[in-house]
């Protein structure tokens, strides 16, 4: 267990790496991190739990993308993938929504979307970035998360 969630740790942190330097994330890391966290999720409260989890959980990233996906095409007359929100950021959301338990996913989710805009508007004037690496931010959350979650006496982050 404590080795799928340091793969899930290396492999946010790879991620994080590459969606800042390039904006772009080498294809092999989603299915890999899926597997982890899917896998960990499953060992953590059983396949049952999992699959009602899961199920709920891509359901709420369907309805929230296909909102910005509306928005972005009718409001702002926008494309959507890969010039309003890049195929790496979808990717890794409907990876993540495999991950958790589906209110300690809504919480996750939340805070790191959050993160991800401060982390963004401090990176904006710093480093003049035009374009917000959304899956590497978010990464970089889950990871602090995950390493939070080690230490002892806080909450499990699969409790259901």
């Amino acid at each position: 267990m404590l080795v799928l969630q340091f793969l899930s740790v290396f492999g946010y942190g790879i991620m994080a790496y590459q969606d800042m330097r390039d904006r772009e994330v080498t294809w092999v890391l989603f299915p890999l991190l899926g597997t982890c966290l899917a896998l960990t999720h499953i060992l953590q409260v059983g396949f049952s739990v999992f699959v009602h989890a899961i199920v709920i959980n891509l359901i709420l990233i369907t309805c929230v993308v296909s909102l910005l996906w509306s928005i972005t095409t009718f409001g702002f007359k926008k494309s959507f993938l890969n010039v309003s929100f890049g195929l790496g950021d979808l990717l890794f959301l409907y990876i993540f929504a495999m991950g958790f338990p589906t209110m300690t996913f809504v919480y996750l989710m939340v805070g790191s979307l959050l993160f991800s805009l401060l982390a963004f508007l401090l990176m904006k004037l710093v480093l003049q970035s035009q374009t917000v690496p959304l899956a590497g931010l978010m990464g970089l959350f889950l990871i602090a998360m995950t390493l939070l979650s080690w230490v002892p006496g806080t909450p499990s982050l699969y409790a259901y």
